[in-house]
């Protein structure tokens, strides 16, 4: 086998392996890209969260607590509801007396509000909404989330950046290699990097 045919080969089966890949960032760019097309496009429910319940509730908060202490209460908290936590949980604190609980995967997300002062839990579920499928598909990382599956997606999120540099690799090799359409694909480069350049100054 020819070098050119290596890499003629390499760039066709990468082009097929990452082309649902290269669906998901480019789709899942629109709704990041265009927010206020949600509604009209992605939402057909325009009811955000619905309220599973509301009931008292008592846990001791401690007003020090640390990061990783509150990561631990917060599925502590999870696993008295029993509410799964399908591939990712955690816990913040934006006031001092309310701590959010969280659980969710890409299709659906559920959050708890803990009222300390009240001792009230509210046990909320997000509607599906195409929007937040698509922009958490293009966000998604994979690393330090605790589960196998998460890590196994981060892996496969790493050889598929691997798998674009080659791909862009293996472009520019045939595309230097084919003198009939190097004077045009000088220019389409060019321009590439030239706005690509610009918006990062400017910007």
């Amino acid at each position: 086998m020819t070098l050119n045919l290596l890499f003629r080969r390499l760039h066709l089966y990468l082009a097929l392996a990452l082309l649902p890949w290269v669906l998901v960032y480019g789709i899942g760019a629109i709704p990041m890209a265009h927010p206020d097309l949600k509604d009209g496009l992605y939402n057909s429910n325009p009811e955000l969260w619905v309220i599973r319940y509301e009931r008292p509730y008592k846990k001791r908060v401690p007003d020090d607590l640390s990061r990783p202490d509150m990561q631990v209460l917060g599925k502590q908290i999870l696993k008295e509801l029993d509410i799964e936590a399908p591939s990712r949980s955690g816990a913040y604190r934006l006031r001092k007396n309310r701590l959010t609980a969280y659980a969710f995967d890409f299709w659906t997300y559920t959050r708890v509000t803990y009222e300390i002062d009240n001792q009230v839990i509210r046990v909320e579920d997000k509607n599906f909404r195409w929007m937040h499928l698509l922009s958490g598909l293009h966000q998604r990382g994979g690393f330090g989330h605790g589960s196998f599956m998460n890590d196994l997606w981060g892996v496969v999120v790493d050889v598929v950046a691997v798998g674009f540099v080659l791909w862009v690799v293996s472009g520019l090799y045939m595309w230097w290699h084919l003198k009939q359409t190097r004077k045009w694909g000088l220019f389409a480069l060019g321009c590439g990097c030239a706005v690509f350049g610009v918006f990062l100054i400017l910007l």
